[in-house]
């Protein structure tokens, strides 16, 4: 594999901005200074900055491949290619994809459960993000407990998280308006919808005996757990009963101030940073960020959005560049059990990206020590 000498950017190392620094990559691996291979590939980096690759714990944007309009669907695999390539392009080398695994016909069903795994499998040779299976398990889609738990079994899920949307979408089925994106992306009537909600509700009482299940799978699997969308501390205790130590979307500060008092990672999305505001009405992930009860920020619908949160969180001035990117490499390698990324220091995994700080995009991403993904005018930056 070829090794690189990054030479002459401003480079994050610990919580500090190292100026004028060298980051040498050989076997997959940040090397220490003094160990650079003779035939070496060079990366001009001057006036640009080195930054650990982005970990994104949560995001769905795969969907819109899947799905780019309602009711027209595209091959999985395709999807998957064309996932990688966004990932790559937006600085993120690990991708947990939020893959719902819900009672719902369509876009959330077992088929398109199975269909995405087998996409995944096919394309795991060719692969160079690390991508990654987010299981949102809906907690009432008690019909197929079984295969979430054999996928746990055979590794094919890296994180599991509990959701709780059925009681929500039974009543938004009631809306004709709200109900059409269910209709949309389910490709049943709603008649249907309505049925199959209210079946999926019939049996809420064996939820939690299923919800045990599978966290005592995930425990031996020793996956990270998270439950979703917490909207009292009494759920938040829910889920930390079954070891789920992230509190995932918490709909209120309090959910997110006891979570930070138990020391859980507590994650909000990218997208409600640079809007401003949750698009849900929930709480503003920016000021709880720099109150420390948010950990992590996750790209949630949109993957752009990690790098430009981290500038924006700089800019409002509470929170300096080392601080914000904690938030989108440290602080969710770590709550994912990734102690081998994250960070840009000898024998971490050498996933970089290299950012320009004046347009605040991507100019390379290096995964596992290879170019992955090369702008223009990082072309005009490489040497031998």
């Amino acid at each position: 594999m070829t090794a690189w000498n990054i030479s002459g950017g401003t480079v994050l190392v610990g919580s500090a901005l190292q100026r004028r620094a060298e980051v040498l990559l050989r076997q997959q691996q940040i090397c220490a200074e003094g160990n650079e291979a003779d035939d070496a590939h060079r990366f001009d980096a001057a006036g640009l900055l080195v930054l650990p690759g982005v970990v994104d714990i949560h995001g769905d944007a795969q969907e819109r491949q899947l799905q780019p309009r309602p009711g027209v669907s595209m091959p999985p695999l395709l999807a998957i290619r064309d996932s990688e390539a966004q990932l790559l392009a937006a600085g993120i080398t690990t991708a947990f994809l939020g893959m719902t695994l819900s009672w719902e016909p369509g876009l959330r069903s077992v088929e398109t459960w199975r269909q995405m795994h087998e996409a995944l499998r096919r394309s795991a040779a060719d692969r160079v993000c690390d991508i990654r299976v987010h299981l949102r398990f809906e907690i009432d889609n008690l019909e197929h407990v079984e295969e979430a738990i054999d996928a746990i079994a055979r590794g094919d899920v890296h994180l599991l998280a509990f959701n709780d949307h059925t009681p929500g979408i039974r009543r938004k089925l009631g809306d004709s308006l709200k109900a059409a994106k269910y209709v949309e992306r389910s490709g049943a009537n709603l008649a249907e919808l309505e049925a199959m909600a209210d079946a999926a509700l019939a049996r809420r009482g064996d939820v939690e005996a299923a919800r045990v299940r599978l966290a005592d799978a995930a425990r031996q699997a020793h996956l990270p757990m998270a439950s979703h969308d917490d909207a009292s501390v009494a759920d938040r205790m829910i889920g930390r009963a079954l070891g789920a130590s992230i509190c995932e979307f918490p709909m209120a500060e309090a959910v997110a101030q006891d979570a930070r008092a138990a020391g859980e990672h507590v994650v909000m999305g990218a997208p409600n940073v640079l809007r401003g505001s949750s698009h849900l009405g929930w709480a503003a992930a920016a000021p709880l960020a720099e109150q420390g009860l948010v950990t992590i920020l996750a790209s949630d619908y949109v993957w752009p959005s990690l790098i430009q949160a981290a500038f924006v969180l700089e800019d409002r001035g509470t929170l300096s560049l080392p601080q914000a990117w904690h938030l989108i490499s440290t602080n969710p390698a770590r709550a994912a059990g990734l102690t081998d990324r994250g960070r840009i220091a000898p024998g971490q995994r050498a996933d970089l990206v290299i950012v320009d700080p004046q347009l605040r995009r991507p100019v390379a991403t290096f995964c596992a020590g290879r170019l992955a993904w090369l702008s223009a005018e990082g072309a005009d930056r490489l040497g031998v």
